[in-house]
């Protein structure tokens, strides 16, 4: 362990408690390596404050003692944004005793919750009031506010409601040197200058220490209806989702699923089967909403709207589920394949956008130029096709060692997806940030102009490079503490 190091976890268990401080190995491990599997990290401690003021404190040591920092809620990154370098040169600080939902106003259909507090929590702290937070992913068991934050997550919902950066009114974060930033107030004017705010939200935790958020929520659902369907391909899914909003402004969620990643959730996932009687290319799950009891039946609404789909060939075959149970089941295959393509076997996943009407293209065509250049791969996009972004990925041939085709193809096949992502007007980073995983592609990929203001930026709150390194943007190399 580094001299620095060593002395700052001392100072901070003197001051804070034993609590403060997790430093058995056995402890900080499951810690060290992120979500799906690609990145491992070293780290001789977890620091784990229990309130904002804690936080800033120990933030001021650590920049006082030149110790770097990797914050780290739930560790559901995707793009390995909360594992610490392997070098071991920085410690963990873990916002998961900063689990309180602070206030719930239902009149104001705002909540304060601090960055440890757990999405599912969220939700049920809203549906006491009568409210609901309207962002939910496939993590929400695990995934805390403060990381939804500070990747400016997207979710299943950004059709209605947009990314966290639309539903975040206020921020309260510690800075690098251990001063607060108290701005939990939810103006609806400030005009005084920059908005940190906005800075904040998707920085990955590297201008700063997220810890705790005041979010907008929405009236609750009285009634909601869950369709499945099978559709010949993405551009009828996406003449569906047109045809569908010129009737209804409550269409709250609209998922697109390739037959092939359906197959491997019944494959791998326990207890799911197929909605449909039959295979189809594609499938789009729908699920229409309404907040007033009297309002028309969401699931006469969507019956309604679908059989002109059907006769126009737009839709092959839909089911609308019965009961919440089969609504839950419908979405249980989406959120599930994530889950399924990891048990399946290697693959190198991309988190893009593209403008939505191209989105339909993109996805056959990029899908069939992989599989070209890449003999025995498969690919193929899911997810939000009503704004833009899937989640791309490149199977690798059944039977190849893991270990050696990521070190062998994902350098090939990132950069080539990257590219085609680019010349479709697209990003390479739609919901999921930057971390470490795009780091490199992030600056080949970006202008002149946009490195040099994140940079900039990055060098004016952090001009140590201590707060979460190697992540999203990076300055000089930093000499190594003795």
């Amino acid at each position: 362990m580094r001299k620095p190091q060593s002395l700052l976890i001392n100072a901070i268990r003197q001051r804070h408690g034993a609590k403060a401080v997790i430093d058995d190995a056995d402890a900080v491990a499951p810690w060290l390596t992120d979500w799906r599997g690609r990145y491992q990290g070293r780290s001789a401690a977890i620091l784990s404050p229990a309130s904002t003021a804690e936080v800033a404190e120990m933030v001021a040591m650590a920049h006082a003692a030149g110790v770097a920092l990797v914050p780290q809620g739930g560790n559901t990154s995707m793009v390995g944004g909360a594992t610490p370098p392997d070098d071991g040169s920085a410690l963990i600080l873990s916002t998961r005793r900063l689990n309180r939902v602070r206030t719930v106003d239902a009149a104001a259909s705002l909540a304060v919750a601090e960055a440890g507090v757990i999405l599912a929590d969220l939700h049920e702290a809203a549906l006491g009031v009568g409210r609901r937070f309207p962002l939910t992913l496939g993590a929400r068991g695990s995934a805390t506010v403060g990381g939804l934050v500070s990747t400016n997550a997207g979710g299943t919902q950004v059709l209605r409601f947009g990314t966290m950066r639309a539903l975040v009114a206020g921020i309260e974060a510690v800075l690098p040197d251990g001063s607060v930033h108290d701005g939990l107030a939810a103006l609806k004017k400030d005009n005084r200058g920059y908005d940190l705010k906005e800075l904040l939200i998707g920085a990955e935790g590297t201008l700063g220490i997220v810890t705790a958020a005041t979010l907008r929520l929405v009236s609750a659902v009285a009634a909601r209806a869950v369709a499945w369907c099978g559709v010949p391909s993405p551009v009828a899914a996406l003449s569906l989702l047109r045809r569908l909003e010129g009737q209804t402004d409550t269409v709250e969620s609209f998922e697109i699923v390739p037959q092939v990643s359906l197959d491997l959730v019944l494959r791998h996932v326990p207890g799911t089967r197929a909605p449909l009687a039959q295979a189809h290319p594609w499938h789009v799950l729908i699920e229409v909403t309404s907040t007033a009891p009297d309002a028309e039946p969401p699931a006469a609404l969507l019956e309604a709207l679908l059989n002109p789909a059907l006769d126009a060939g737009e839709v092959a075959d839909a089911v609308i589920a019965a009961s919440e149970a089969q609504a839950d089941a419908f979405w249980r295959l989406r959120d599930s394949i994530s889950a399924a393509e990891k048990a399946h076997g290697p693959a190198v996943q991309h988190d893009v956008s593209v403008p939505v009407d191209a989105m339909p293209r993109f996805m056959v065509e990029a899908a069939a130029a992989c599989e070209a250049r890449f003999p025995g791969t498969s690919a193929s996009g899911f997810g939000h096709l009503g704004d833009g972004n899937v989640h791309f990925h490149v199977r690798a041939p059944i039977g190849v060692d893991r270990d050696s085709w990521y070190a062998r193809e994902a350098p090939r096949i990132t950069p080539f997806v990257n590219d085609l992502v680019i010349a479709a007007g697209g990003s390479i980073s739609a919901e999921h940030g930057i971390g470490q995983m795009k780091l490199g592609e992030l600056e080949r990929l970006s202008s002149p102009a946009r490195l040099a203001a994140l940079r900039a930026i990055k060098g004016a709150f952090d001009p140590q490079g201590l707060m979460n390194p190697g992540k999203l943007v990076t300055l000089a190399p930093r000499a190594a503490a003795p």
